[in-house]
């Protein structure tokens, strides 16, 4: 303590330091403790256990820190923290504690102890980092084979948390290096959609994305297949920003007409990152992938015809290569990956893309009943009762109305009553309209 005491009164900067890791290297000698020194380079790579570390740590920030960092990337929701220079921070694992400090020593400094440039990283970076990690000696193997690991996989989980959401489109035939953020705000609380069936999509993803080991297990990709399926309007985009708000997956967003090929599909897919939802929306009307079963009575002319005008207009993805896309050997290269296809007409497909493995879960996005209509009133008009909900409901029971139609109508005017009375007069409205076309749909049939 003297020693340390002259050193920080006496001695300039540069040879404090210096001269205090010495003392520092001399007490460890005898000390029970064990210190391992995580850098944050290993030669020209970053060290994963460093910014593991640095992650980890930012969590761990309470009172005790006097400095605290303070900053937000470009993709990330939400500010970060981390412990500054020469900081120290407990934590807890198991039944041990360990230390943490920051150390961070000038490029001068560094090279007076003969660390070559390669060292230092060559990104003219004015200082070198490291993280020194304290236990006593006896938890080595714990801290070894269990704690760092467990840092490591809890770091991934934390970026995961705070990256926003992005968004990928196809250009030229490979992903847009340009990606946007995904800023769309539907979530499953806001999202309009029969309770039932909300509760059973959130219990679905909830299973998958904790079944890594079921999945290993059986032998099967880390992959679940979803199919959105019914009239427009309905809700099937509003609720694929859901499952990605929800999961925090970024979205890759598929037109099948930008593929020329289907070795480009593969391609697509070998460059899709981990823990993100593929869309395939309209696949149906996108190319022709003809229902073979359709196609079992028509003559050889016919199906010649329709391979023919694949080709004229430069569609060369078949449906034995979206089936190879999806479930084929190459879709087990990633993991933690959602596809979603998206079709008015669920008839109109081969069944073959139907099976589960492919279309593991069928989701028939319907018209707006009883308990969805209650969720876009509190959305828009942020009420949850109202004397005209009972006649609403009533109509809406025999009345064919989408979501987007309703929530059309309740975005007119902010005065609930106005609103409601509105949206009354739009569904009887549609109703004389409806009873007016089967009424001439079954004269014209009794003339013929």
């Amino acid at each position: 303590m003297l020693a340390r005491s002259i050193i920080n009164d006496f001695m300039p900067d540069q040879l404090r330091d210096l001269v205090s890791s010495k003392i520092r290297d001399l007490s460890r000698h005898f000390s029970s403790q064990l210190t391992f020194v995580i850098e944050e380079f290993q030669g020209f790579t970053v060290n994963q256990v460093f910014e593991a570390a640095h992650v980890y740590l930012g969590t761990k920030v309470n009172a005790s820190v006097s400095r605290i960092r303070v900053g937000k990337g470009e993709k990330d929701k939400t500010l970060t923290t981390s412990i500054d220079r020469n900081e120290e921070i407990l934590d807890v694992f198991g039944n041990f504690q360990v230390k943490w400090r920051l150390v961070c020593v000038s490029v001068e400094l560094a090279s007076d102890h003969g660390l070559s440039r390669g060292d230092l990283n060559s990104t003219l970076r004015s200082e070198v980092r490291s993280y020194e990690l304290t236990f006593h000696r006896k938890h080595k193997d714990e801290v070894l084979n269990s704690y760092l690991p467990y840092i490591l996989e809890r770091s991934q989980e934390l970026k995961h948390q705070a990256k926003a959401i992005t968004l990928h489109t196809v250009n030229y035939g490979r992903w847009n290096s340009e990606t946007l953020n995904l800023d769309h705000p539907m979530s499953f609380e806001t999202l309009a959609l029969d309770t039932e069936l909300k509760r059973c999509v959130i219990e679905d993803l909830d299973s998958f994305i904790n079944r890594k080991d079921f999945y290993r297990r059986i032998g099967k990709a880390w992959k679940r297949g979803y199919l959105l399926y019914g009239p427009p309007g309905t809700g099937k985009s509003s609720l694929i920003a859901a499952m990605a708000r929800y999961l925090s997956y970024d979205i890759y967003d598929l037109d099948l007409t930008d593929v020329e090929c289907n070795s480009d599909l593969r391609t697509l897919l070998l460059n899709m990152t981990n823990r993100s939802i593929l869309v395939v929306e309209d696949i149906d009307c996108s190319i022709e992938l003809q229902n073979r079963e359709a196609l079992e009575g028509e003559s050889t002319t016919t199906k010649a015809t329709l391979q023919e005008s694949n080709e004229n207009n430069g569609n060369k993805v078949t449906l034995s290569g979206l089936l190879n896309f999806i479930d084929g050997l190459w879709s087990s290269c990633g993991d933690e990956r959602i596809i979603v296809f998206t079709t008015n007409h669920k008839d109109k497909l081969d069944p073959a893309l139907l099976r589960p493995g492919r279309m593991d879960m069928h989701i028939h996005m319907s018209y707006c009943r009883h308990s969805a209509f209650k969720q876009l009133a509190f959305n828009y008009l942020e009420i949850e009762e109202h004397k005209l909900f009972h006649t609403i409901e009533k109509l809406l029971e025999v009345v064919d109305v989408t979501p987007a139609e309703v929530a059309g109508e309740l975005m007119k005017s902010n005065d609930a009553e106005s609103a409601l009375q509105e949206l009354i007069k739009f569904i009887n409205g549609k109703m004389t309209h409806n009873m007016t076309t089967t009424d001439k749909c079954g004269e014209q049939a009794l003339t013929t």
